[in-house]
């Protein structure tokens, strides 16, 4: 199974930047999209073989995710259950018969780090419930932009970030967390390097130049390890100031 994950920043203009011959090309069997920013009728978004779920944000032209599957859920939900959390758009968990799929966009924390609270003390610890309630049920699954480079080598520049929003203290230390609930990121399991980067500033050619962030991720339970074929970013993709993020389980 192929899964795919891309922050579009707006999937009105990715739309018009080969976003369709990208899903001809890949095929995904589930493609989770973050920052859609749109409801699905302004999107329109149809694909033979897809069905589309999704959870837009209730502020007009903001946030949301969406998941295109050729694979049926046996359910789909939005939110994780709390009401501060919800109206967002933020989360979709889809139901498969070997594991749960949660398609993610965690909220920044801003520039003056205006949300850094809500992000680290309410938002993160309710998140990872929600993960470990899935997980008694079945093996998870998660995806998307976490908006927060993990370690020293998923960032270009990590001495000039230590106070900056998606590299502060607070936002790795609850990264660390995740991996200590025994969830995986798998991109790590094939590629130990620095250099990899899934986002860049739209300033000053940082992509061109390789100035990067690794803050897009897919995460698996522990049971699922022995099912994983390959995790690898596509930095040549354009279209958004992410790239998309590929999991292949076997």
């Amino acid at each position: 199974m192929k899964l795919v994950s891309w922050n579009v920043n707006g999937i009105r203009a990715v739309q018009k930047k080969g976003f369709a011959d990208f899903v001809h090309a890949e095929k995904p069997d589930i493609l989770c999209l973050q920052e859609v920013r749109a409801t699905e009728e302004e999107a329109g978004l149809s694909f033979e073989k897809y069905k589309v779920y999704w959870n837009a944000a209730e502020k007009k032209g903001y946030s949301g995710t969406a998941i295109l599957a050729r694979v049926e859920p046996a359910s789909v939900k939005n939110g994780i259950g709390k009401v501060e959390h919800d109206d967002e758009g933020r989360v979709i968990a889809a139901e498969f018969p070997d594991f749960y799929l949660v398609n993610v966009y965690t909220p920044n924390s801003q520039r003056g780090l205006t949300r850094l609270a809500y992000r680290t003390e309410q938002w993160d610890g309710d998140f990872l419930k929600f993960l470990k309630r899935l997980e008694r049920k079945k093996p998870v699954v998660f995806c998307g932009d976490l908006n927060t480079a993990h370690k020293e080598i998923d960032l270009a520049n990590p001495k000039t970030n230590v106070k900056n929003a998606g590299f502060t203290p607070e936002e790795r230390a609850n990264m660390d967390l995740i991996a200590k609930a025994g969830f995986i990121d798998t991109f790590r399991e094939f590629e130990t390097g620095p250099g990899h980067y899934t986002w860049w500033s739209q300033m000053n050619n940082a992509r061109k130049r390789n100035i990067g962030w690794r803050i897009d991720y897919f995460w698996i339970s522990q049971a699922l390890r022995p099912s994983l074929k390959s995790a690898r970013i596509l930095p040549h993709v354009m279209g958004s100031d992410h790239c998309p993020i590929v999991l292949e389980l076997k």
